[in-house]
């Protein structure tokens, strides 16, 4: 099965020479220069995975995700030529699932990808998707596996793919302290590229959609000097 890669690059020339790379990888590529574009293709060609770039015109990348995570948990891959920390870390908080700073590799572009397709279930189409498993339920959390949902109280709660992650490793070693690079090693293996404090962000994010009150979390506990740990 070939995997589908939503493209969105204003440079075209950039643009023409990344597709051209995917598609001798075996991706099946669509372009977009826009934010217009960009959701136009989503929902005509149905990605696997989103690759865009941050500074886009009219509208830029972060409004762009914020857009497409209203519809679809699928992994976003944000590029963009900036180096700040700050930039980095507004594109995770608006619900990119990775970051990669201009000029970069073509082949680490591809292992960008690759890395989060395998924890997507776009990487394993010989698994069945079991529509009727019941979700696990641990405390007033339920996690279903299959179909990559996460529950608060009966209720669907939309997440990241890498919220998603974090969650499903905690909530499946409940009580079980991790260290940040724990957390990064399980999600993200051998291509985590961040420092470890962006765990804090995507932890905060999850705390905001699960926990009755996230300033003061019954559920995700801080474990002080060493990581987190879910609570049941």
């Amino acid at each position: 099965m070939s995997i589908k890669v939503l493209l969105i690059e204003d440079e075209r020339n950039l643009a023409d020479m990344i597709a051209f790379f995917l598609e001798e990888e075996g991706y099946q590529t669509e372009r977009a220069h826009n934010a217009r574009e960009a959701l136009q293709a989503f929902a005509g060609f149905k990605p696997d995975i989103v690759v865009t770039d941050l500074m886009l015109p009219e509208t830029d990348g972060n409004e762009l995700v914020q857009s497409l995570r209203q519809q679809s948990t699928i992994p976003v891959l944000m590029i963009s030529a900036s180096t700040m920390l700050n930039d980095r870390l507004r594109a995770l908080h608006n619900g990119a699932d990775d970051f990669l700073c201009k000029p970069f590799s073509l082949k680490e572009l591809d292992a960008r990808i690759k890395a989060l397709l395998r924890r997507s279930a776009i990487c394993h189409p010989d698994k069945p998707i079991k529509e009727d498993k019941p979700a696990e339920v641990v405390g007033h959390v339920s996690v279903n596996e299959y179909r990559r949902t996460l529950f608060v109280n009966g209720t669907e709660i939309e997440v990241t793919h890498i919220e998603f992650e974090i969650m499903k490793e905690l909530y499946r070693n409940p009580g079980k302290v991790f260290t940040r690079n724990e957390l990064m090693d399980r999600i993200k293996g051998s291509e985590r590229a961040y420092l470890d404090r962006t765990i804090d962000v995507h932890i905060s994010s999850l705390r905001k959609k699960i926990e009755p009150n996230p300033k003061n979390p019954r559920y995700i506990k801080t474990v002080w000097g060493t990581g987190y740990k879910y609570v049941i």
